[in-house]
């Protein structure tokens, strides 16, 4: 879709088109899903965070000046949303059950039956990373987001984007190398 027609969207959103939102959410619902579910690995919350994203994108979209690109704005929403459902996951599983379990059922969680060796291992290995490395590496590498616009979704710099993400492809090298190690 041009830009045109999407600043015309958002335009008519604001004026209150429900067309108009309808339009920008068919847009951009399967990014802000692919995006959730990078991050929580799970299909069922990765739809609870895409709906929660356009809820609040509903609620705000009046106070969008259209300073930064939209999708910027969306995806920024979309990696909060996403990252407060891990705190949540992670205050949960900490107050359920003792702390060597819940490392072996986030594991366990992450690893779906119909995925197989190398997949499994490079999950594994993206999901033991801390949260700002594992979003970095998610949106650039994964989502194919450049190092200008990772930054302007997680609101850090360029450098920042570019540090984190050398360390965590460096953790993640590391530990793929040491998971390879273990299978047979």
């Amino acid at each position: 879709m041009p830009a045109d027609r999407e600043r015309q969207l958002i335009l008519d959103a604001q004026e209150g088109s429900h067309e108009a939102f309808r339009d920008l959410v068919e847009l951009h619902m399967r990014r802000v899903y692919d995006i959730a579910h990078g991050f929580v690995a799970d299909h069922d919350d990765a739809e609870d965070i895409a709906q929660e994203v356009f809820v609040k994108v509903y609620h705000s979209l009046k106070n969008f000046r259209q300073e930064s690109g939209f999708s910027t704005w969306l995806y920024r929403i979309t990696t909060n949303t996403s990252l407060d459902r891990l705190k949540q996951r992670k205050r949960s599983v900490a107050r359920l059950v003792p702390m060597e379990e819940a490392q072996i059922t986030g594991v366990v969680m992450n690893q779906s039956a119909e995925q197989s060796g190398e997949s499994v291992l490079i999950e594994r290995a993206l999901y033991e990373l801390p949260t700002l490395q594992r979003a970095v590496v998610m949106l650039r590498h994964m989502d194919g987001f450049s190092t200008k616009q990772v930054s302007g979704i997680l609101k850090c710099s360029e450098g920042t984007v570019k540090t984190h993400l050398h360390r965590g492809l460096k953790k993640m090298r590391k530990k793929l190398e040491h998971l390879k190690e273990e299978v047979p």
